[in-house]
Protein backbone atom coordinates (compact mmCIF):
# COMPACT_ATOMS: atom_id res chain seq x y z
CA UNK A 1 0.00 0.00 0.00
CA UNK A 2 2.21 3.22 -0.86
CA UNK A 3 1.16 6.60 0.40
CA UNK A 4 0.55 7.96 -2.95
CA UNK A 5 -2.44 5.42 -3.25
CA UNK A 6 -5.94 6.05 -3.29
CA UNK A 7 -6.41 3.17 -1.31
CA UNK A 8 -4.43 4.55 1.87
CA UNK A 9 -5.27 8.22 1.40
CA UNK A 10 -9.02 7.42 1.21
CA UNK A 11 -9.55 4.39 2.99
CA UNK A 12 -6.69 3.44 4.96
CA UNK A 13 -5.34 5.99 6.64
CA UNK A 14 -9.03 7.56 7.53
CA UNK A 15 -9.83 4.49 8.66
CA UNK A 16 -7.25 4.43 11.03
CA UNK A 17 -7.52 7.68 12.44
CA UNK A 18 -11.03 7.05 13.55
CA UNK A 19 -10.58 3.33 14.95
CA UNK A 20 -7.44 5.69 17.21
CA UNK A 21 -9.49 8.32 17.94
CA UNK A 22 -12.56 6.10 18.85
CA UNK A 23 -10.04 3.95 21.32
CA UNK A 24 -8.52 6.91 22.54
CA UNK A 25 -12.00 7.78 24.23
CA UNK A 26 -14.21 4.59 24.71
CA UNK A 27 -10.95 2.11 25.56
CA UNK A 28 -7.29 2.31 27.75
CA UNK A 29 -4.07 3.37 25.85
CA UNK A 30 -2.96 -0.59 26.03
CA UNK A 31 -5.74 -1.24 23.63
CA UNK A 32 -4.95 1.90 21.42
CA UNK A 33 -1.61 1.20 21.13
CA UNK A 34 -2.88 -2.83 20.49
CA UNK A 35 -4.93 -1.20 17.10
CA UNK A 36 -1.93 0.62 16.03
CA UNK A 37 0.32 -2.30 16.02
CA UNK A 38 -2.27 -4.33 14.45
CA UNK A 39 -3.16 -1.48 11.89
CA UNK A 40 0.51 -1.06 11.16
CA UNK A 41 1.06 -5.01 10.26
CA UNK A 42 -1.71 -4.71 7.91
CA UNK A 43 -0.42 -1.64 6.24
CA UNK A 44 3.19 -3.64 5.68
CA UNK A 45 1.61 -7.14 4.83
CA UNK A 46 -0.17 -5.58 1.78
CA UNK A 47 2.68 -6.34 -0.09
CA UNK A 48 3.38 -9.75 0.94
CA UNK A 49 1.47 -11.23 3.97
CA UNK A 50 4.11 -14.01 4.43
CA UNK A 51 6.35 -11.29 5.20
CA UNK A 52 4.22 -10.39 8.53
CA UNK A 53 5.72 -13.45 10.27
CA UNK A 54 9.46 -12.71 9.66
CA UNK A 55 8.75 -9.26 10.97
CA UNK A 56 6.76 -10.94 14.17
CA UNK A 57 9.94 -13.32 14.58
CA UNK A 58 12.07 -10.47 14.39
CA UNK A 59 10.19 -8.41 16.97
CA UNK A 60 9.43 -11.16 19.61
CA UNK A 61 13.56 -12.00 19.80
CA UNK A 62 14.69 -8.04 19.62
CA UNK A 63 12.83 -7.42 22.19
CA UNK A 64 13.24 -10.62 24.67
CA UNK A 65 17.44 -9.36 23.55
CA UNK A 66 17.08 -6.48 24.83
CA UNK A 67 15.53 -7.27 27.86
CA UNK A 68 18.33 -9.86 28.52
CA UNK A 69 20.86 -7.49 27.35
CA UNK A 70 19.57 -4.56 29.56
CA UNK A 71 19.33 -7.64 33.22
CA UNK A 72 22.57 -9.09 32.69
CA UNK A 73 26.17 -8.89 34.09
CA UNK A 74 28.37 -6.85 31.86
CA UNK A 75 30.37 -9.39 30.41
CA UNK A 76 27.31 -11.37 29.30
CA UNK A 77 25.82 -7.97 27.99
CA UNK A 78 28.53 -8.43 25.58
CA UNK A 79 27.70 -11.48 24.22
CA UNK A 80 24.34 -11.18 24.11
CA UNK A 81 24.71 -8.21 22.26
CA UNK A 82 26.98 -9.70 19.83
CA UNK A 83 24.71 -12.27 19.38
CA UNK A 84 22.23 -9.89 18.49
CA UNK A 85 23.93 -8.12 16.36
CA UNK A 86 25.20 -11.07 14.39
CA UNK A 87 21.06 -12.74 14.29
CA UNK A 88 20.00 -9.24 12.61
CA UNK A 89 22.66 -8.89 10.22
CA UNK A 90 22.53 -12.57 8.90
CA UNK A 91 19.13 -11.60 8.52
CA UNK A 92 19.24 -8.62 6.01
CA UNK A 93 22.69 -10.18 4.40
CA UNK A 94 20.20 -13.52 3.63
CA UNK A 95 17.57 -11.35 2.17
CA UNK A 96 19.73 -8.31 0.98
CA UNK A 97 22.66 -9.68 -0.17
CA UNK A 98 23.11 -13.46 -0.70
CA UNK A 99 23.22 -13.07 -4.27
CA UNK A 100 25.61 -9.92 -4.35
CA UNK A 101 27.97 -11.97 -1.83
CA UNK A 102 27.95 -15.30 -3.46
CA UNK A 103 28.47 -13.15 -6.89
CA UNK A 104 31.59 -12.24 -5.30
CA UNK A 105 32.75 -15.52 -4.04
CA UNK A 106 32.24 -16.93 -7.44
CA UNK A 107 34.19 -14.51 -8.94
CA UNK A 108 37.06 -14.26 -6.43
CA UNK A 109 36.96 -18.13 -4.84
CA UNK A 110 35.26 -19.78 -8.48
CA UNK A 111 32.79 -21.26 -6.06
CA UNK A 112 29.06 -21.89 -7.74
CA UNK A 113 26.85 -20.70 -5.39
CA UNK A 114 22.84 -19.96 -6.34
CA UNK A 115 20.43 -18.61 -4.30
CA UNK A 116 18.10 -18.03 -7.12
CA UNK A 117 15.30 -15.15 -6.54
CA UNK A 118 14.93 -13.95 -2.95
CA UNK A 119 11.73 -11.51 -2.10
CA UNK A 120 12.82 -9.04 -0.32
CA UNK A 121 10.80 -7.78 2.29
CA UNK A 122 10.12 -3.80 2.51
CA UNK A 123 11.64 -1.42 5.17
CA UNK A 124 14.60 -4.85 6.13
CA UNK A 125 16.98 -2.25 5.71
CA UNK A 126 15.08 0.60 7.99
CA UNK A 127 13.84 -1.93 10.81
CA UNK A 128 17.09 -3.86 11.37
CA UNK A 129 18.93 -0.78 11.94
CA UNK A 130 16.48 0.60 14.32
CA UNK A 131 16.16 -2.62 16.37
CA UNK A 132 19.96 -2.77 16.24
CA UNK A 133 20.46 0.82 17.92
CA UNK A 134 17.96 -0.74 19.99
CA UNK A 135 19.93 -3.78 21.14
CA UNK A 136 23.11 -1.64 21.30
CA UNK A 137 20.94 1.64 23.51
CA UNK A 138 20.33 -1.77 25.89
CA UNK A 139 23.79 -2.42 26.29
CA UNK A 140 24.59 0.95 26.93
CA UNK A 141 22.05 1.04 30.14
CA UNK A 142 19.75 3.70 27.92
CA UNK A 143 16.69 1.37 28.23
CA UNK A 144 15.09 0.66 31.34
CA UNK A 145 12.13 -1.93 31.45
CA UNK A 146 9.51 0.55 33.34
CA UNK A 147 9.53 2.98 29.65
CA UNK A 148 7.84 0.83 27.86
CA UNK A 149 6.32 -2.93 26.97
CA UNK A 150 6.35 -5.22 24.42
CA UNK A 151 3.07 -3.43 22.77
CA UNK A 152 5.19 0.07 23.19
CA UNK A 153 7.97 -1.54 21.30
CA UNK A 154 6.16 -3.10 18.53
CA UNK A 155 4.53 0.10 17.71
CA UNK A 156 8.30 1.61 18.01
CA UNK A 157 9.41 -0.61 15.37
CA UNK A 158 6.15 -1.06 13.06
CA UNK A 159 4.31 2.03 13.27
CA UNK A 160 2.74 2.80 9.78
CA UNK A 161 3.99 6.42 8.96
CA UNK A 162 7.75 5.63 9.26
CA UNK A 163 7.98 1.70 9.11
CA UNK A 164 8.83 1.41 5.27
CA UNK A 165 11.01 3.89 3.96
CA UNK A 166 11.70 5.67 7.59
CA UNK A 167 12.43 8.71 9.05
CA UNK A 168 14.84 5.99 11.18
CA UNK A 169 13.05 6.36 14.49
CA UNK A 170 15.42 5.97 17.54
CA UNK A 171 14.04 4.93 20.51
CA UNK A 172 14.43 8.08 22.71
CA UNK A 173 12.34 10.07 19.66
CA UNK A 174 8.99 8.46 20.40
CA UNK A 175 8.84 6.11 23.60
CA UNK A 176 8.15 9.08 25.45
CA UNK A 177 5.47 9.92 23.19
CA UNK A 178 3.57 6.67 23.38
CA UNK A 179 2.79 7.17 27.01
CA UNK A 180 1.66 11.21 26.81
CA UNK A 181 -2.11 11.44 27.58
CA UNK A 182 -2.15 14.09 24.26
CA UNK A 183 -0.50 11.69 21.72
CA UNK A 184 -3.70 9.12 19.90
CA UNK A 185 -6.39 11.53 20.38
CA UNK A 186 -8.17 13.85 18.32
CA UNK A 187 -6.72 17.27 18.25
CA UNK A 188 -7.80 20.15 15.60
CA UNK A 189 -3.92 21.18 15.71
CA UNK A 190 -2.57 17.79 14.96
CA UNK A 191 -4.83 17.56 12.39
CA UNK A 192 -4.88 20.19 10.20
CA UNK A 193 -0.81 20.35 10.83
CA UNK A 194 -0.36 16.94 9.98
CA UNK A 195 -2.84 16.69 6.88
CA UNK A 196 -0.93 20.03 5.32
CA UNK A 197 2.24 18.26 5.90
CA UNK A 198 1.23 14.86 4.70
CA UNK A 199 -0.58 16.85 1.13
CA UNK A 200 2.78 19.11 0.45
CA UNK A 201 4.64 15.75 0.64
CA UNK A 202 2.58 14.14 -1.82
CA UNK A 203 2.64 17.19 -4.20
CA UNK A 204 6.22 16.83 -4.04
CA UNK A 205 5.86 13.55 -4.84
CA UNK A 206 3.10 13.32 -7.92
CA UNK A 207 3.82 16.83 -9.17
CA UNK A 208 7.06 17.51 -8.68
CA UNK A 209 9.35 14.50 -8.37
CA UNK A 210 7.46 11.69 -10.78
CA UNK A 211 7.31 14.65 -13.39
CA UNK A 212 11.17 15.39 -14.03
CA UNK A 213 12.04 11.38 -13.60
CA UNK A 214 10.31 11.60 -17.00
CA UNK A 215 13.72 13.14 -18.08
CA UNK A 216 16.28 11.04 -16.36
CA UNK A 217 14.92 7.62 -16.76
CA UNK A 218 15.25 7.08 -20.97
CA UNK A 219 19.34 8.25 -20.58
CA UNK A 220 20.10 6.20 -17.95
CA UNK A 221 18.07 3.13 -19.49
CA UNK A 222 19.95 4.19 -22.82
CA UNK A 223 23.67 3.85 -21.29
CA UNK A 224 22.64 0.52 -19.46
CA UNK A 225 22.18 -0.93 -22.69
CA UNK A 226 25.44 0.03 -24.56
CA UNK A 227 24.19 3.59 -26.06
CA UNK A 228 26.12 6.29 -25.69
CA UNK A 229 24.34 9.97 -24.58
CA UNK A 230 25.23 12.96 -25.61
CA UNK A 231 26.74 15.65 -23.65
CA UNK A 232 23.48 17.70 -23.20
CA UNK A 233 21.56 14.45 -22.31
CA UNK A 234 23.54 13.53 -19.63
CA UNK A 235 23.54 16.18 -17.95
CA UNK A 236 20.16 16.89 -18.04
CA UNK A 237 19.37 12.75 -16.95
CA UNK A 238 22.22 13.55 -13.89
CA UNK A 239 20.13 16.67 -12.87
CA UNK A 240 17.06 15.16 -13.16
CA UNK A 241 17.73 12.75 -11.14
CA UNK A 242 19.19 14.56 -8.59
CA UNK A 243 16.11 16.55 -8.18
CA UNK A 244 13.83 13.62 -8.23
CA UNK A 245 15.59 11.84 -5.78
CA UNK A 246 15.59 14.42 -3.46
CA UNK A 247 11.92 15.49 -3.92
CA UNK A 248 10.72 11.65 -4.14
CA UNK A 249 12.51 10.73 -0.55
CA UNK A 250 11.73 14.20 0.97
CA UNK A 251 8.16 13.91 -0.16
CA UNK A 252 8.07 10.33 1.61
CA UNK A 253 9.56 11.82 4.92
CA UNK A 254 7.08 14.82 4.84
CA UNK A 255 3.69 12.44 4.42
CA UNK A 256 5.44 9.99 7.51
CA UNK A 257 5.71 13.25 9.76
CA UNK A 258 2.21 14.38 8.31
CA UNK A 259 0.50 11.02 8.84
CA UNK A 260 2.62 10.24 12.34
CA UNK A 261 1.52 13.94 13.65
CA UNK A 262 -2.29 13.32 12.64
CA UNK A 263 -1.84 11.13 15.67
CA UNK A 264 -0.26 12.85 18.07
CA UNK A 265 3.02 11.69 17.23
CA UNK A 266 6.17 13.51 16.41
CA UNK A 267 9.08 12.05 13.79
CA UNK A 268 12.35 13.56 13.86
CA UNK A 269 13.10 15.76 10.33
CA UNK A 270 14.99 13.35 7.86
CA UNK A 271 16.26 16.67 4.99
CA UNK A 272 16.68 19.84 5.56
CA UNK A 273 17.69 21.81 2.57
CA UNK A 274 20.41 19.26 1.45
CA UNK A 275 20.71 21.31 -1.67
CA UNK A 276 21.49 24.14 -0.28
CA UNK A 277 24.67 22.74 1.57
CA UNK A 278 28.14 24.96 1.05
CA UNK A 279 30.09 22.16 1.99
CA UNK A 280 29.65 18.32 1.93
CA UNK A 281 30.06 17.81 5.46
CA UNK A 282 26.89 20.16 5.45
CA UNK A 283 25.35 18.16 2.89
CA UNK A 284 25.46 15.11 5.09
CA UNK A 285 23.63 17.20 7.99
CA UNK A 286 20.90 17.65 6.24
CA UNK A 287 20.38 15.06 3.89
CA UNK A 288 18.70 11.78 5.22
CA UNK A 289 19.38 13.02 8.68
CA UNK A 290 18.35 10.01 10.84
CA UNK A 291 20.53 7.52 8.55
CA UNK A 292 23.45 10.02 9.02
CA UNK A 293 22.61 9.95 12.70
CA UNK A 294 22.76 6.46 12.97
CA UNK A 295 25.75 5.88 10.95
CA UNK A 296 27.54 8.44 13.17
CA UNK A 297 26.12 6.59 16.25
CA UNK A 298 26.85 2.96 15.78
CA UNK A 299 29.37 2.84 13.17
CA UNK A 300 31.28 5.75 13.09
CA UNK A 301 32.04 6.44 16.81
CA UNK A 302 32.28 2.34 17.37
CA UNK A 303 34.88 2.50 14.90
CA UNK A 304 36.89 4.82 17.01
CA UNK A 305 35.99 8.01 16.17
CA UNK A 306 38.10 10.45 16.14
CA UNK A 307 39.16 9.67 18.98
CA UNK A 308 42.88 7.44 17.79
CA UNK A 309 44.57 9.90 15.74
CA UNK A 310 44.10 11.84 12.90
CA UNK A 311 44.70 8.84 10.11
CA UNK A 312 42.34 6.65 11.34
CA UNK A 313 39.83 8.93 11.76
CA UNK A 314 39.65 9.68 7.95
CA UNK A 315 39.78 5.91 8.26
CA UNK A 316 36.80 5.48 9.86
CA UNK A 317 35.28 7.88 7.70
CA UNK A 318 35.82 6.23 4.63
CA UNK A 319 34.43 2.90 5.89
CA UNK A 320 31.31 4.57 7.57
CA UNK A 321 30.14 6.09 4.38
CA UNK A 322 31.30 2.51 2.74
CA UNK A 323 28.97 0.88 4.84
CA UNK A 324 26.21 3.67 4.13
CA UNK A 325 26.45 3.04 0.60
CA UNK A 326 26.38 -0.89 1.02
CA UNK A 327 23.39 -0.59 3.20
CA UNK A 328 21.63 1.43 0.02
CA UNK A 329 21.50 -1.84 -2.14
CA UNK A 330 23.45 -4.91 -2.86
CA UNK A 331 25.70 -3.72 -5.46
CA UNK A 332 29.37 -1.81 -6.35
CA UNK A 333 27.58 0.97 -7.64
CA UNK A 334 26.40 1.74 -4.47
CA UNK A 335 29.58 0.80 -2.38
CA UNK A 336 31.15 3.24 -5.71
CA UNK A 337 28.93 5.85 -4.22
CA UNK A 338 29.45 5.68 -0.24
CA UNK A 339 33.35 5.59 -0.68
CA UNK A 340 33.37 8.43 -3.44
CA UNK A 341 31.34 10.37 -0.15
CA UNK A 342 33.78 9.05 1.97
CA UNK A 343 36.37 10.33 -0.53
CA UNK A 344 34.62 13.91 -0.39
CA UNK A 345 34.77 14.12 3.47
CA UNK A 346 38.28 13.08 3.39
CA UNK A 347 39.48 16.05 0.87
CA UNK A 348 36.90 18.11 3.13
CA UNK A 349 38.69 17.66 6.37
CA UNK A 350 42.42 17.61 4.32
CA UNK A 351 41.28 20.85 2.85
CA UNK A 352 40.00 22.39 6.33
CA UNK A 353 43.39 21.64 7.69
CA UNK A 354 45.15 23.41 5.19
CA UNK A 355 43.57 26.41 4.78
CA UNK A 356 44.40 26.59 8.49
CA UNK A 357 47.71 25.93 8.44
CA UNK A 358 48.66 28.08 5.25
CA UNK A 359 48.17 31.84 4.36
CA UNK A 360 45.40 31.73 2.04
CA UNK A 361 43.93 34.86 0.89
CA UNK A 362 40.44 35.31 2.17
CA UNK A 363 37.85 35.93 -0.91
CA UNK A 364 34.32 37.88 -0.82
CA UNK A 365 32.10 35.90 1.65
CA UNK A 366 29.22 35.90 -1.62
CA UNK A 367 32.32 34.63 -3.57
CA UNK A 368 33.56 32.28 -1.39
CA UNK A 369 30.22 30.80 -0.55
CA UNK A 370 28.86 30.49 -4.22
CA UNK A 371 32.33 28.54 -5.37
CA UNK A 372 31.76 25.97 -1.97
CA UNK A 373 27.91 25.94 -2.96
CA UNK A 374 29.06 24.94 -6.87
CA UNK A 375 32.18 22.57 -6.16
CA UNK A 376 29.87 21.06 -3.54
CA UNK A 377 26.59 20.01 -5.74
CA UNK A 378 28.79 18.86 -8.59
CA UNK A 379 30.36 16.65 -6.39
CA UNK A 380 26.62 15.46 -5.47
CA UNK A 381 25.87 15.11 -8.85
CA UNK A 382 28.35 12.92 -10.05
CA UNK A 383 27.93 10.84 -7.31
CA UNK A 384 24.69 10.12 -7.67
CA UNK A 385 25.44 8.99 -11.43
CA UNK A 386 26.71 5.73 -9.76
CA UNK A 387 23.86 5.69 -7.39
CA UNK A 388 21.21 5.82 -9.88
CA UNK A 389 23.22 3.57 -12.87
CA UNK A 390 22.89 0.02 -12.83
CA UNK A 391 26.46 -1.09 -13.74
CA UNK A 392 29.70 0.73 -13.81
CA UNK A 393 29.74 0.84 -17.75
CA UNK A 394 26.38 2.65 -17.28
CA UNK A 395 27.95 5.10 -14.89
CA UNK A 396 31.19 5.45 -17.12
CA UNK A 397 28.70 6.45 -20.36
CA UNK A 398 27.19 9.24 -18.71
CA UNK A 399 29.96 10.69 -16.73
CA UNK A 400 32.49 10.30 -20.13
CA UNK A 401 29.20 13.12 -21.75
CA UNK A 402 28.79 14.62 -18.84
CA UNK A 403 32.44 16.00 -19.10
CA UNK A 404 32.64 16.09 -22.98
CA UNK A 405 35.07 13.08 -23.25
CA UNK A 406 32.64 12.39 -26.41
CA UNK A 407 32.30 15.96 -27.64
CA UNK A 408 29.99 18.81 -26.69
CA UNK A 409 26.46 17.78 -28.16
CA UNK A 410 23.51 19.92 -27.41
CA UNK A 411 21.12 17.38 -28.77
CA UNK A 412 18.54 15.87 -26.66
CA UNK A 413 16.11 12.94 -27.90
CA UNK A 414 14.14 14.42 -24.86
CA UNK A 415 14.64 17.78 -25.93
CA UNK A 416 16.03 20.92 -23.81
CA UNK A 417 13.62 23.52 -23.46
CA UNK A 418 11.03 21.98 -21.28
CA UNK A 419 13.50 19.98 -19.47
CA UNK A 420 15.70 22.63 -18.88
CA UNK A 421 12.31 24.70 -17.40
CA UNK A 422 11.80 21.58 -15.01
CA UNK A 423 15.48 21.69 -14.00
CA UNK A 424 15.62 25.21 -13.28
CA UNK A 425 12.36 25.67 -11.59
CA UNK A 426 12.74 22.50 -9.25
CA UNK A 427 16.56 24.16 -8.67
CA UNK A 428 15.17 27.57 -7.28
CA UNK A 429 12.95 25.67 -5.55
CA UNK A 430 15.10 23.21 -3.82
CA UNK A 431 17.48 26.09 -2.90
CA UNK A 432 16.27 29.26 -2.37
CA UNK A 433 12.86 28.22 -0.62
CA UNK A 434 12.18 27.49 2.90
CA UNK A 435 11.84 23.27 3.56
CA UNK A 436 8.23 21.86 4.86
CA UNK A 437 9.69 22.62 8.23
CA UNK A 438 10.47 25.94 8.50
CA UNK A 439 6.96 26.62 6.86
CA UNK A 440 5.72 25.02 9.93
CA UNK A 441 8.07 26.95 12.48
CA UNK A 442 5.13 28.08 14.65
CA UNK A 443 4.04 24.53 15.20
CA UNK A 444 7.01 22.48 16.49
CA UNK A 445 6.06 19.90 13.77
CA UNK A 446 9.37 17.28 14.73
CA UNK A 447 10.97 16.19 17.28
CA UNK A 448 14.11 18.10 17.47
CA UNK A 449 12.37 21.58 16.08
CA UNK A 450 14.80 23.33 18.79
CA UNK A 451 16.90 23.54 15.19
CA UNK A 452 14.10 25.44 13.76
CA UNK A 453 14.38 28.36 15.95
CA UNK A 454 17.52 29.32 15.56
CA UNK A 455 16.92 30.38 11.63
CA UNK A 456 16.10 33.87 10.55
CA UNK A 457 12.67 34.42 10.66
CA UNK A 458 10.54 33.25 7.55
CA UNK A 459 8.38 36.71 5.96
CA UNK A 460 4.46 36.64 7.88
CA UNK A 461 3.02 35.20 4.97
CA UNK A 462 4.99 32.26 4.22
CA UNK A 463 4.56 31.01 7.91
CA UNK A 464 1.76 28.34 8.47
CA UNK A 465 -1.24 29.40 10.24
CA UNK A 466 -4.61 27.78 10.30
CA UNK A 467 -6.10 30.42 8.16
CA UNK A 468 -8.45 30.89 4.82
CA UNK A 469 -5.67 31.61 2.88
CA UNK A 470 -3.17 28.85 3.60
CA UNK A 471 -6.37 26.89 3.76
CA UNK A 472 -7.48 27.42 0.21
CA UNK A 473 -3.89 26.71 -1.19
CA UNK A 474 -3.52 23.31 0.63
CA UNK A 475 -6.75 22.31 -0.54
CA UNK A 476 -6.21 23.27 -4.43
CA UNK A 477 -2.63 21.36 -4.02
CA UNK A 478 -4.60 18.71 -2.55
CA UNK A 479 -6.85 18.03 -4.94
CA UNK A 480 -5.03 18.47 -7.85
CA UNK A 481 -2.29 15.47 -5.94
CA UNK A 482 -5.24 13.17 -5.21
CA UNK A 483 -6.61 13.32 -8.83
CA UNK A 484 -2.60 12.50 -9.82
CA UNK A 485 -2.95 9.45 -8.11
CA UNK A 486 -4.10 7.14 -10.86
CA UNK A 487 -0.56 7.40 -11.79
CA UNK A 488 1.13 6.64 -8.54
CA UNK A 489 4.43 5.32 -8.86
CA UNK A 490 6.63 3.69 -5.82
CA UNK A 491 8.85 5.32 -4.22
CA UNK A 492 12.58 5.01 -5.00
CA UNK A 493 13.38 3.85 -1.33
CA UNK A 494 11.44 1.18 -1.41
CA UNK A 495 13.95 -0.62 -3.08
CA UNK A 496 16.48 -0.01 -0.57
Amino acid sequence: MLFNSYTFVLLYLPATLLGCFALSRWAGRKQVVAFLVAASLVFYGWWNPGHVALLGASLVANYALGRTIARSAPAARRAWLTAGVVANLALIAYYKYAGFFAEISNALAGTSWEFGAIALPLGISFFTFQQVAYLVDSYRGEIHDEQHGFLEYCLFVTFFPQFIAGPIVHHADVLGQFRDKRVFAPRADDLSVGASYFFIGLFKKVALADNVAVFARPTFTYALNGGQPTFAEAWIAALSYSLQLYLDFSGYSDMAIGAARMFGVKLPMNFDSPYKALDIADFWRRWHMTLSRFLRDYVYIPLGGNRRGEGRRLVNLMATMAIGGLWHGAGWTFVAWGCLHGAYLVLHQLWGRACEALPLPRAPRWLANALSWSVTMLAVVIAWVFFRAESFDAAWRMLAAMFGATGISLESSVGRTIPALWILGLGVLCVAFPNTAEFFVRENPIVDSERLSKRRPLLRALVWRPNVAWAVALAALATFSVLSLHQASEFLYFRF
